[in-house]
């Protein structure tokens, strides 16, 4: 159950569809399904972006979904101290909570709707870890987390970190009140969220309603993405089916149409996606692991810099996973 709701989704300002008459709604490209992994020390993901091509997803990277998994005590896992350079790292806590630190003095506790946003540029260590509260007791974690390509001209800025938290999220509503919209960056027909970005791009999670169906208002000049978190539904005018662990990549036009299935299952009772849309940057690409260059000589400049310890060094107070 995602952590930020409203009782009342009728006070909210609502978006209203875009007349179809004036914008052309965005035709479904392709819908993929999320191959399942391990990441860091052994947490379960399902890869949002893999097998779909690079340049339908630019500005961003990757995607990750972490969980949902209802850990056992002593099951609950993290990432420990590893290098980034080059490109913003954005991880949203659905259910749980992760702490985060980094060699350049960000980080924070992050838990139930919150989200860190981590500007890598120049380059930094950092570690993101479960309490050791959630360690011994287990418990319920699901979240995000989203890499977001930088342009070459601000891959080498400093490095910075914001939090944004739940209670800081744009809350809007469908024009009928059935989607529940939590704006975490960028904006959705001229209501701006909270995250500052390097590269505009809008992050969205929406809950909708079962047999509810939302049109918005979509940047043009913007890719379009929906990820399917939990639930089944629809996309797009032709309604394309598309269940938990699927994207759906969108082609041109200025709106795009989500739908949620008149049935659910009891264990998800509405259907939720993220919704991600960027100006592309048509860069090259160079990436290896923890580094997102523009060139080779950049990555390889990346690891020698990293190596080196020019990319930062853990912190005397730097915290570690706890184990039980």
């Amino acid at each position: 159950m995602p952590a930020v709701t409203v009782d009342d989704i009728t006070v909210l300002p609502h978006i209203r569809r875009p007349d179809p008459g004036l914008v052309r709604p965005r035709p479904v490209v392709s819908v993929t399904t999320a191959p399942k992994g391990f990441e860091g020390e052994g947490f379960p993901v399902s890869r949002a972006f893999a097998g779909v091509d690079a340049a339908a997803l630019d500005p961003f990277i990757m995607m990750d979904q972490m969980g949902e998994v209802e850990y056992a005590a002593g099951e609950p896992k993290g990432t420990p101290w590893h290098p980034h350079r080059g490109f913003e790292t954005v991880t949203y806590i659905i259910d749980g909570t992760f702490i985060h630190q980094d060699s350049h003095g960000g980080g924070g506790v992050i838990t139930n709707g919150d989200t860190q946003w981590m500007t890598a540029g120049s380059g930094l260590l950092h570690i993101e870890t479960p309490p050791e509260s959630l360690v011994m007791s287990g418990g319920l974690f699901h979240g995000l987390q989203l890499w977001v390509n930088l342009p070459s001209s601000a891959k080498m800025n400093a490095p910075r970190y914001q939090d944004v938290r739940a209670s800081d999220v744009l809350l809007l509503s469908s024009d009928d009140g059935g989607a529940l919209l939590r704006v975490i960056a960028g904006d959705v027909a001229g209501h701006v969220g909270p995250g500052s970005t390097y590269t505009p791009i809008t992050m969205v999670h929406a809950t909708l309603q079962p047999g509810a169906s939302m049109t918005l208002p979509w940047r043009q000049d913007f890719n379009a993405l929906v990820y399917g978190l939990s639930g089944r539904g629809s996309v797009g005018e032709e309604r394309r089916p598309l269940n938990t662990g699927q994207l759906a990549v969108f082609g041109n036009g200025g709106s795009l149409t989500i739908s949620a299935d008149q049935a659910q299952d009891s264990r998800t009772p509405a259907f939720d996606v993220v919704i991600l849309g960027g100006s592309p940057l048509r860069e090259p690409i160079a990436w290896m692991g923890p580094f997102v260059m523009n060139t080779q000589r950049e990555l390889m400049q990346a690891f020698e810099d990293f190596q080196a310890g020019r990319l930062g060094q853990i912190p005397a107070d730097g915290i570690q996973p706890f184990r039980m």
